[in-house]
Parts: C-alpha cells; structure tokens; sequence
C-alpha cells in the first residue's frame, strides 16, 4: 500500500468510528425520548441523526477510493449496496423523528402544557421519587407507530453496519 492508500484507510476508518457511533446511539436512544415525551432532547437527537447521517457519506466516498476501481469483488459489492440501504433506512428514521417531534408538540398544545424539557428528579437519577415519571399518562400512544419504526429499523441498521465490518475484516 502507498501512502496516499494509508492515509485513505485512515480516514475510512476515522470516518466509520466518529460518524456511525453517533448516528447509532441518537437513532437507537430516540425511542426512549419519545415514550419520555422529551421534545427537546428528540429535537437533538433528529439534528445528529442529520448530521451524522451526511457525514456518512465520507465513508461510503473513502471506500471508494480505496477499491481504486476493482468494484467486481462479491463482498465490495454487498458491503456497498448493504450501506446504501442503510442510509435509506436513515432517512426512514429520520422523517419519523421530525413526526414525532411534531406529534409530540401537537399533543402537549392540546393539554396545555409546555413540551417535556429537562428530566424529573427520579429520571435524573437522584433517586427521589417525584411521582411524575412512573405514572402513565392519558394518550401515552402518542407516535407509538414512529417509536416503533424507529426502534425496528434503527436495530437493523446497526446489524447492518456489522455486517459490514465483518466484510471489511474479513475480505480487507
């Protein structure tokens, strides 16, 4: 390998490391957000996803470079298409985060009350009970149909993303 060839896998796997860990964690941790009816922090979480999900594009692009035009090997090839539907799954995840959000902010206008903000003190881990954060509240299905989707498709995302891995090593 030539040096320009080091410093692209360099950068191939930076990518990797600090865009899909982040991507990962927001889409598969939106769903808690969600049933916490949390409208600030799932605001965050679809800006990372968005983020994130853009700067995983240099992955995709640094791999290219690397296979210098040899697309025929079988596993550079399903290792290319399984990240493309991933980021179409992506895209899934983050249209029904921005939903969410917007159903979210819908129901709190209807009862009244601000968008749920910072965390309780049980939730925030002091171990005083408040009261508010075990009890369900009226209408608690709210974007149950989004949280499910999301926590469905982010899960396999995340298989994909190994399996991916897996090809790398395995094959590189």
């Amino acid at each position: 390998m030539s040096t320009s060839d080091h410093l692209l896998l360099f950068l191939h796997i930076g990518f990797a490391i600090f865009t899909l860990g982040p991507l990962t964690a927001a889409t598969m941790s939106t769903p808690r957000y969600i049933r916490r009816r949390n409208v600030v922090v799932l605001r965050y979480l679809n800006r990372v996803t968005q983020i994130y999900g853009v700067a995983s594009l240099g992955i995709f692009l640094f791999g290219l470079l690397l296979a210098q035009g040899d697309l025929a090997e079988v596993w550079l090839s399903a290792s290319m298409t399984l990240f493309i539907v991933a980021l179409v799954l992506l895209l899934i995840v983050e249209r029904d985060q921005r939903k969410a959000v917007h159903l979210l902010e819908v129901a709190a206008e209807k009862e009244g009350a601000a968008p749920a903000g910072p965390a309780s003190e049980d939730e925030k881990g002091t171990g005083k009970d408040t009261g508010k954060a075990a009890r369900p509240r009226a209408g608690d299905d709210i974007a149950q149909v989004e949280r499910g989707r999301i926590a469905a498709i982010s899960g396999v995302v995340a298989l994909m993303w190994l399996v991916i891995l897996l090809l790398m090593v395995w094959n590189g």
